[in-house]
């Protein structure tokens, strides 16, 4: 069993990488975060939002690991506290299966993604840049890690 992070989104700056990296590199390998990246659909008037995410869709669906337990970030997700998201990613370990994070584009996420999401979860009501989200999502597992293990890290 592992964890993958799909992300709408490539070429984003260093620091994203340095971060979300680092974060990573803390954790056990049981927690460990498999960055993909799919390319972002060009944005332009002629092209329809709906078909942009739609595309998006596609190429993240082509990414997903069979038998994942699939959690959507999104704006209209379930809001954790970090002792509730920690105590969630212990039960969702549980399950046997990969699980995978899924992190849309800038226009949003196709119904297609919601389906199959097994959680949806909102970071925050705030709107986050996309490269930012990928640091909270590292941030925020290793967090979890921390409180599930009694490490000082996380402070109540």
């Amino acid at each position: 069993m592992g964890m993958r992070l799909i992300s709408v989104g490539k070429r984003l700056p260093d620091w994203v990488y340095t971060v979300f990296a680092e974060y990573n590199k803390r954790l056990p390998n049981a927690y460990k975060l498999d960055l993909t990246e799919v390319s972002a659909t060009a944005r332009s008037r002629s092209v329809a939002v709906a078909t942009t995410i739609q595309k998006e869709a596609e190429a993240i669906h082509r990414k997903l690991p069979a038998q994942a337990f699939i959690v959507l970030l999104d704006e209209k997700g379930y809001r954790f506290s970090s002792t509730g998201l920690a105590t969630s990613l212990e039960k969702w370990q549980k399950t046997g299966k990969n699980i995978c994070f899924i992190i849309g584009g800038a226009d949003g996420v196709d119904e297609t993604l919601r389906q199959v999401a097994d959680v949806t979860w909102s970071l925050s009501t705030l709107t986050f840049p996309h490269a930012l989200v990928r640091v909270i999502l590292a941030e925020q597992i290793y967090r979890a890690w921390s409180i599930n293990n009694n490490h000082p890290y996380h402070r109540e």
